[in-house]
């Protein structure tokens, strides 16, 4: 796609608002919010349930910021082919409302804003896992492997995965097992969140030539990926409960329920492969998914849920130590 072709379509702002909106939806907002809430969950399981609410919200902050950044760039590199696809066509850079020299500049901003952010507040080491994000993102998904691999949300998955590490880091100002656990259930979890996208939309992708598993391989071994990483991830998120012990049991219930609701959402998908609808609910499911573990792992780290059922604990051990012996 020659650079003229976008800048024949070039539109201008009529107001400053209409300039906000433009580089806002340059940023991909909708994305930011789930790394967010993974950020948050790692962040209280750190801190035992007790997060300094200063150092969260300049983590959080600094997170969305890094993400910002990752994904202007992801959008000033497939400019081209988001101008080929009617969904992504009125995106700020396909439409021409924002030059890809200005994109290059508020993304670089963003990283650097990100950057000292955390390392002034927080530490060097979650700023660097935050850098390592956008690099990962940009380098390895967006530039290696989305236009040449069929496992290009496997491997470039990863970027996803690191905000927890983040989040781990600015409390903690280190890495334990528990925080890149949590980044193996946020590697698992991708492919069939993805996936499950990518077979909604596959026609875009084949139309671009992007070779996501649907248009290369068909719906069905498709079904059958989403269905291999799903019984994956399910146990995997266990691991916190034994053997690290970072969680409980109202984790496990959680972690439980809504692992099995998603086994039961891939075992459709992978008995009606070619139904746009399931894939669908598979889709907005892991969404909720995710952000529910998140909340669970956070709510189940909280002193008061802890006291509670230390209190119930001990309270069924008096009841059984005194039942009759017969």
């Amino acid at each position: 796609m020659q650079e003229t072709t976008w800048t024949d379509i070039t539109r201008h702002h009529d107001n400053v608002w209409q300039v906000i909106q433009s580089y806002w939806q340059l940023t991909k907002p909708r994305i930011i919010i789930l790394l967010l809430v993974t950020t948050a969950g790692s962040m209280w399981i750190a801190a035992n349930g007790q997060v300094d609410p200063f150092l969260l919200l300049i983590t959080l902050l600094s997170g969305a910021l890094a993400a910002a950044s990752a994904n202007a760039i992801n959008c000033l590199y497939d400019r081209d082919i988001d101008y080929e696809m009617e969904r992504t066509r009125h995106r700020p850079l396909p439409s021409g409302r924002i030059q890809p020299r200005d994109a290059l500049i508020f993304a670089i901003g963003l990283a650097i804003l990100s950057f000292t952010l955390l390392t002034i507040f927080a530490n060097l080491l979650s700023a660097v896992l935050a850098m390592s994000g956008i690099v990962t993102y940009v380098l390895v998904y967006t530039h290696w492997l989305k236009r040449h691999s069929t496992q290009n949300i496997v491997i470039g998955g990863a970027a996803g995965a690191i905000p927890p590490l983040v989040g781990w880091a600015a409390v903690t100002g280190e890495l334990s097992w528990t925080a890149w656990l949590y980044f193996l259930i946020i590697f698992l979890w991708t492919p069939p969140h993805f996936w499950a996208l990518a077979m909604m939309i596959q026609k875009d992708y084949a139309k671009v030539g992007v070779p996501m598993l649907p248009v290369v391989a068909g719906d069905e071994p498709t079904a059958k990926q989403i269905w291999f990483y799903t019984l994956l991830l399910v146990p995997t998120t266990l691991l916190l409960v034994y053997p690290l012990n970072a969680l409980g049991s109202v984790y496990t219930c959680i972690a439980l329920a809504l692992g099995i609701v998603f086994i039961s959402k891939a075992w459709s998908l992978l008995q009606t492969p070619s139904d746009q609808q399931v894939a669908r609910s598979l889709f907005k499911y892991s969404i909720l998914y995710m952000m529910l573990l998140s909340a669970g792992m956070a709510i189940d780290s909280l002193p008061v849920t802890r006291n509670l059922m230390a209190a119930l604990t001990d309270n069924l051990t008096t009841v059984l130590s005194n039942l009759p012996v017969s």
